[in-house]
């Protein structure tokens, strides 16, 4: 597989577990310390080569445009009132929109996380590879999530899923469990994957999460399917990927090492996400870790 240069960021969701926070402002806009999600998401991208990044969005995401456009004239002679200090914050938001070609989408068709890679069919060649990922979760990991997923295209020559390595018996219910034959220690050859089987029917300890490297042929697969939905229940595109081995087509599911990953559509796991984010911080991390010892008490 060649190197992958464009990823697809789903973005589409109502964030409705946040209401009514989320009835103006879209979920993947919710900070992290001085950041949105998704430009945690936006800048691991970029680090790891992606040159254009395609949001799939719906009416109420207009933020997230905004976000990523050019700072306005009042913000910049605003900050340029502040003098030399501010200018760290002129050179942040002005690098936002030059991070990487931005493509927006509004989303249509039915329910379900095959739909916005069908949306950005038209955009790809369909002989490329692409990253589909997520705007509210994601793993931060040394190297990066995306860098450890082409290393490993590139050396298994497939598809690549990123997984998180079971820690809990609990997961086994709620993700995914990658199938197939072991090639080394956090690396499958996929059959399939078994949709939250329990612990006692798992068939690895390896869970899909966050983010899929495909190959562009998925397209033709995802058009095909398409046609084919009768509406009823969601257009998913795990079933795509099936159709694909089924084929020959080589999927992996491919252990992200060094890493956490962060689900931030839940209410506890944002909180959490926050929490680490804060204790990291070099300006007051230690300050944070401080109170929440002196409040645990």
């Amino acid at each position: 597989m060649k190197k992958p240069t464009k990823a697809i960021i789903a973005a589409a969701g109502f964030g409705t577990r946040f209401l009514p926070q989320t009835k103006a402002m879209p979920k993947e806009m919710l900070p992290l310390i001085d950041k949105p999600i998704i430009q945690y998401v936006v800048e691991e991208l970029v680090e790891a080569g992606i040159k254009d990044i395609i949001i799939i969005g719906s009416a109420n995401k207009r933020a997230i445009e905004d976000h990523f456009d050019a700072p306005n004239e009042e913000l910049l002679a605003n900050l340029r009132a502040g003098g030399a200090k501010k200018q760290p914050l002129i050179d942040t938001v002005q690098r936002l929109s030059e991070m990487a070609n931005f493509v927006y989408i509004r989303q249509k068709g039915p329910y379900g996380n095959a739909t916005p890679l069908a949306c950005a069919s038209h955009l790809i060649r369909h002989d490329e590879p692409v990253i589909y990922t997520f705007a509210d979760d994601f793993i931060t990991a040394n190297p990066s999530r995306f860098r450890q997923m082409i290393e490993a295209s590139e050396n298994l020559q497939g598809a690549v899923l990123s997984c998180k390595k079971i820690t809990d018996d609990s997961e086994f219910d709620r993700y995914g469990i990658v199938n197939g034959q072991q090639i080394n220690d956090g690396v499958i050859k996929m059959t399939n994957i078994v949709e939250k089987p329990g612990k006692t029917n798992a068939p690895s300890d390896l869970a899909s999460v966050s983010s899929y490297l495909l190959p562009g042929e998925i397209f033709g697969y995802l058009d095909k399917a398409k046609d084919q939905f009768d509406g009823h229940g969601e257009f998913t595109i795990q079933p795509i990927m099936q159709e694909m081995i089924d084929d020959g087509f080589d999927f992996y599911g491919v252990e992200i090492t060094n890493g956490t990953y962060y689900d931030t559509g839940d209410k506890l796991e944002y909180l959490k996400t926050v929490i680490d984010f804060g204790l990291r911080d070099p300006n007051f991390g230690d300050k944070l870790r401080a109170h929440l010892t002196n409040r645990l008490k």
